[in-house]
């Protein structure tokens, strides 16, 4: 029975938890309009934390966000609306995916040409390389005839020469 107790209790630990921040007083009676709420929620960055979605963050100002989306959405906004709202009053930064737009172009942009440009690099680098191997560069890592004769006498078992002292 320890056995079973054990193995259950390491599952419950081992066992990913999904922990919201919204507090019970947050949650709107409609669960279509809380549903939307919590979709907008996850969009939004908690402009203290950064990196986390306001609907994660335990941040006074991250409440207040989650507060003024549910008054939106109970005003009868749109998704589109509420984030325009958001945006028109805390910037283009309270969104956790930057809209493409020509402000923020090269923020798209960038990524795929670094990896475009990375994987040019790597293959221009193996194709000289290899290149050069073929070129007959290895060339200058050859045996001299007389080394070749000694390396063939100390493979044969010969004795070879003894050098003066």
């Amino acid at each position: 029975m320890t056995r079973f107790a054990i193995i259950i209790a390491l599952l419950l630990i081992a066992t990913p938890s999904v922990v919201y921040a919204v507090q019970p007083d947050e949650i709107m009676a409609d669960a279509a309009q809380e549903s939307r709420a919590r979709n907008l929620s996850r969009e939004l960055r908690c402009m203290v934390c950064q990196n986390q979605s306001i609907d994660d963050s335990d941040a006074p100002l991250a409440r207040d966000l989650r507060l003024l989306v549910r008054e939106q959405i109970a005003a009868g906004k749109t998704d589109a609306q509420v984030l325009d709202y958001l945006v028109s009053r805390y910037g283009e930064f309270v969104l956790l995916k930057p809209r493409v737009e020509k402000s923020t172009l090269l923020l798209w942009l960038i990524p795929p040409f670094v990896l475009v440009g990375g994987g040019l690099a790597l293959w221009l680098g193996n194709r000289r390389r290899n290149r050069r191997s073929a070129d007959g560069d290895i060339a200058t890592f050859r045996l001299t005839p007389d080394e070749e004769a000694r390396l063939e006498r100390l493979i044969s078992g010969e004795n070879p020469p003894k050098r003066p002292v």
